[in-house]
């Protein structure tokens, strides 16, 4: 029997690591201009965290999540839930009234594997807890903006407004009239959502159902004054910015929490997986989980598989060099290779890439290995070099040699690269750290 991953799971691989390695050291850096800190979560939580906070009708709740029954524990199957939690456990509204976080990692839904969606995927989690002003939410949207623009993945923001309890029920009430009327051509389960979440019907991806609601009342007529105020000073913020967007007024969110602003970075490269990233405010959400009764909050997420497929679709898998070495040692007999096993361990403790063979293959052998993983340089060792302490040096580029002191500074100081990177798709550098 061979044994593969589990339907929905994927490894990741070298050579497609080093892309998601790149994915997330360009949102940290972004993050970190943003003022924004680190968190890491743990992925199991108590089950009564997300039926609380997601909604025990919502499509997750009901259908997607991995959760261990006899434990009443669940595997996270997003991460605001989880960072509230921590912020309300933890006191962080004391230490500071406004907490500015971000956590990446792996989330866990069971539905239908498709392009872009897995039943374990991974995402850039960012949340600002604390402040109720537009102008966070307009900064918030810029800075995934900046993300996507630096990694040179092309969208379009689209935003709406969900209004808050007090102007939403009005809007519910007209909601539901318009479905009555148009119920059998529903889908069955958008029959079953109009009852318990209508809003999202107006979501639905059935093109039958997208028909129908075409002409739906739409919750920007129905906002409140506050709330009215508050989106349109999230749009003065956008512009302020210089950062393009479009009203869609059928967006929704699939989690009972969100109120307000809420926004998509949409991608049509991706076939019917458009949301590169999505997000809004959750107004009321810490105050439900048991936190503050005045604690505000807003967020969004971005799929880190979505971006690695948009920036492989962009230039091939064979765009992003792989993580090579600086020196390939080829040492030749046992007391050459115990002796430069030494010296290959302190060239990388000065921060350099060695590769080295211990099975005592043929030198031959070793430069075509040496060849293959892209290394810079090969310092080969031998008998005669032990005995003189010089070994011989060869650029792989050029195929020059000379003769070298075996010795951990000099011949850090001849092999180190200037600069160590990664060639985008588009022939641009982008330098690591």
């Amino acid at each position: 029997m061979k044994l593969k991953a589990l339907n929905g799971f994927k490894d990741i691989l070298p050579g497609e690591v080093e892309i998601w390695q790149h994915v997330e050291a360009t949102a940290r850096r972004v993050f970190a201009r943003f003022d924004f800190a680190e968190i890491r979560l743990p992925i199991l939580e108590p089950t009564e965290l997300f039926a609380r906070s997601i909604g025990e009708t919502t499509d997750i709740v009901e259908k997607e999540m991995y959760t261990f029954v006899d434990k009443q524990v669940t595997m996270r199957p997003e991460a605001t839930a989880s960072l509230i939690r921590a912020f309300i456990e933890h006191g962080l509204y004391v230490q500071k009234p406004v907490q500015r976080l971000f956590t990446i990692g792996a989330m866990f839904r069971h539905e239908r594997p498709q392009k872009g969606r897995l039943r374990q995927f991974h995402q850039l989690d960012v949340e600002v807890l604390g402040s109720q002003s537009p102008l966070v939410d307009a900064e918030l949207m810029a800075m995934g903006s900046m993300v996507l623009q630096e990694l040179g993945v092309h969208v379009s923001l689209e935003i709406n407004s969900l209004g808050c309890p007090q102007c939403r029920p009005a809007f519910r009430a007209e909601l539901l009239r318009f479905l009555a009327e148009r119920m059998e051509h529903l889908c069955d389960d958008c029959k079953r959502r109009s009852a318990s979440n209508p809003l999202r019907v107006l979501d639905c991806k059935n093109s039958g159902c997208r028909r129908q609601v075409q002409d739906a009342p739409s919750i920007l007529d129905h906002l409140c004054p506050d709330c009215a105020e508050h989106f349109s000073a999230v749009q003065d913020g956008l512009r302020r910015l210089e950062v393009p967007y479009t009203l869609n007024r059928f967006m929704v969110r699939g989690l009972d929490y969100y109120c307000r602003t809420t926004f998509e970075f949409i991608t049509t490269n991706l076939g019917a997986q458009a949301a590169v990233g999505a997000g809004g405010r959750y107004d009321g959400l810490v105050a439900q989980l048991g936190g503050p009764k005045d604690g505000p909050g807003i967020g969004f997420a971005m799929g880190i598989e979505r971006l690695v497929l948009l920036l492989q679709q962009r230039g091939g898998e064979q765009a992003w060099t792989l993580s090579v070495p600086d020196l390939y040692v080829a040492a030749l007999g046992r007391e050459a290779t115990q002796s430069c096993q030494r010296l290959a361990y302190l060239l990388r403790a000065g921060d350099l890439r060695v590769a080295m063979d211990f099975e005592g293959k043929s030198l031959k052998s070793q430069m075509k290995q040496a060849d293959k993983s892209g290394a810079s340089w090969v310092l080969i060792v031998g008998e005669e070099e032990l005995k003189t302490g010089e070994g011989l040096l060869r650029n792989m580029q050029t195929q020059e040699q000379q003769r070298v002191v075996l010795d951990a500074d000099s011949l850090s100081r001849m092999v180190r690269p200037p600069v160590r990177h990664l060639i985008a798709a588009d022939d641009s550098v982008v330098q690591q750290n």
